[in-house]
């Protein structure tokens, strides 16, 4: 009670301290009062209520809202027993949670169709855990086990399941190993027959050459490719088995064709032989002021000579072929004569031109099946011709004109000759024989351009300057009743 300005306890005008009238006690003794596991405030820390207590104005801080949303966030305003003692509920419910996401990222599943009907499956599961969930060796039959001559040494001891994945078979020693990641088409049947162990003894069947047709472009159609045929002897029957052609052989093809143009529209090809020679510009100047262009087969060591006039035909806009290196016949000469001759006749015009060619014309059209098997690789197409305008007679221009202009059909190849000795005649009969072929509605055109116009063979003769021989192709043999001889 204060009287006369003062305090009725203590000395005169001293106020009296909060901790005495409120009955607290001091600092060292609320340590010592303390008890184990209890949560204290921190009065530091603005929980404590003093400062409205004494009036000094300031609202007073109130616990954090994260505290009490999440009590872990005060783990050191508490001891440690305390502390889990809050915190072991929320943990456990953060660790089953985080249970659950991994084992429902784990065991997530994907569609595959199995049989026409969609299917759900573990991602990771591979085919042996389709098969085993769904089953299928309990649904589906096994095959046999067979002897090698086909009768059954075992009931169902052969292939468990026949199973294919996107229409590719799959062995079962891959199934545990090929996994699934949705998507895929799944089939699965009754297990094959299959054999028992066995010797095989093989032996390989070579294959034939064959021509057929007729025409002035031979070409191959089928390449030759090897066969094999079969003896099994049984490991287990002791069985012996002739299996016959296991493999079968394909036979050599080659075709001969003419060019029959589509709607027997008017083309023709002029080609020339045995260049370059000394008449050879004076035939691009015709060619040219006819407007018109040829096929010029050159021999490889009249291009060697005249490298000059042999780029000056490529120059022109006219397509050239090989005749060979030599004016030798190749019919007769062994395979490594012939393959000399095809394969540096080409090298000689390459060098000149600077085209590669691989389209031949044999020196007096002889190129025979041994030929064929000895050098196949070497050609795209052997030509010949269906009009020999007979300027090598020298019969005169007049007969020369006569004999193409009276025989040209659609499609035809007129041969005529690049040389000294028919230079003087060829020139006379050249532009005679252009215009009367234009006169009649003819278009003149290279080799390579006229095969164009013929739909059906450009489809089987894709190149007439380029051959690619399969990588399992073989040189076939002759077939036992030909006869090569003369």
């Amino acid at each position: 009670m204060r009287q006369n300005g003062s305090y009725s306890h203590g000395r005169p005008g001293a106020r009296p301290t909060a901790r005495r009238d409120l009955g607290q006690l001091s600092s060292g003794q609320r340590k010592r009062h303390r008890k184990p596991g209890a949560m204290y405030l921190n009065h530091s820390r603005g929980f404590s209520d003093r400062s409205a207590r004494i009036g000094n104005g300031r609202t007073p801080r109130r616990p954090s809202r994260l505290l009490a949303i999440c009590p872990l966030l005060g783990w050191r305003r508490t001891d440690k027993k305390a502390f889990w003692r809050n915190a072991r509920v929320p943990a456990l419910c953060a660790l089953v949670l985080f249970i659950a996401a991994v084992v429902g990222y784990v065991n997530r599943s994907v569609d595959v169709v199995l049989n026409g009907q969609e299917t759900a499956v573990r991602v990771g599961s591979t085919l042996q855990n389709l098969i085993d969930d769904q089953e299928l060796a309990d649904t589906y039959d096994a095959g046999d086990l067979l002897a090698v001559d086909d009768s059954v040494l075992t009931r169902h001891g052969g292939e468990k399941l026949s199973v294919k994945v996107d229409g590719k078979r799959i062995k079962q020693g891959k199934w545990k190993s090929r996994e699934l990641t949705g998507g895929e088409k799944v089939t699965v049947k009754d297990g094959r027959d299959t054999y028992e162990k066995h010797e095989v003894q093989a032996t390989v069947i070579e294959p034939k050459l064959k021509v057929e047709g007729t025409g002035a472009i031979e070409y191959v159609k089928t390449w030759g490719i090897q066969g094999r045929s079969e003896v099994w002897v049984g490991e287990q029957s002791g069985k012996t088995q002739d299996r016959g052609e296991v493999v079968p052989t394909t036979d050599c093809v080659v075709e001969c064709a003419s060019v029959a143009p589509k709607g027997n529209e008017k083309y023709v090809a002029l080609t020339f032989d045995e260049g370059p020679s000394g008449a050879t510009k004076q035939i691009l100047q015709v060619l040219k002021e006819k407007g018109v262009t040829a096929t010029f087969f050159l021999s490889g060591d009249a291009a060697e000579a005249s490298p000059s006039t042999s780029k000056a035909i490529v120059d022109a806009g006219c397509e050239v072929g090989s005749n060979s290196y030599s004016d030798e016949s190749l019919k007769g000469q062994d395979r490594d004569a012939v393959r000399e001759q095809v394969s540096k006749g080409t090298e000689a015009i390459k060098s000149a031109t600077g085209v590669k060619t691989m389209l031949l014309r044999a020196p007096y059209a002889a190129f025979d099946e041994q030929n064929w098997i000895d050098a196949m690789d070497l050609v795209s197409a052997v030509v010949s011709w269906n009009i020999d305008s007979g300027d090598w007679l020298l019969n005169g221009a007049d007969e020369q004109v006569s004999t193409v202009l009276d025989s040209v059909t659609p499609g035809n190849i007129v041969l005529l000759t690049d040389n000294d000795g028919c230079a003087e005649q060829t020139l006379e009969a050249l532009p005679q024989i252009i215009d009367g072929l234009i006169a009649d509605g003819y278009k003149i055109v290279t080799l390579s351009d006229l095969v164009k116009t013929d739909t059906s063979l450009s489809k089987k003769l894709t190149s007439l300057t380029k051959v690619t021989m399969p990588k399992n192709a073989v040189f076939p043999q002759l077939a036992e009743d030909n006869d090569t001889t003369e």
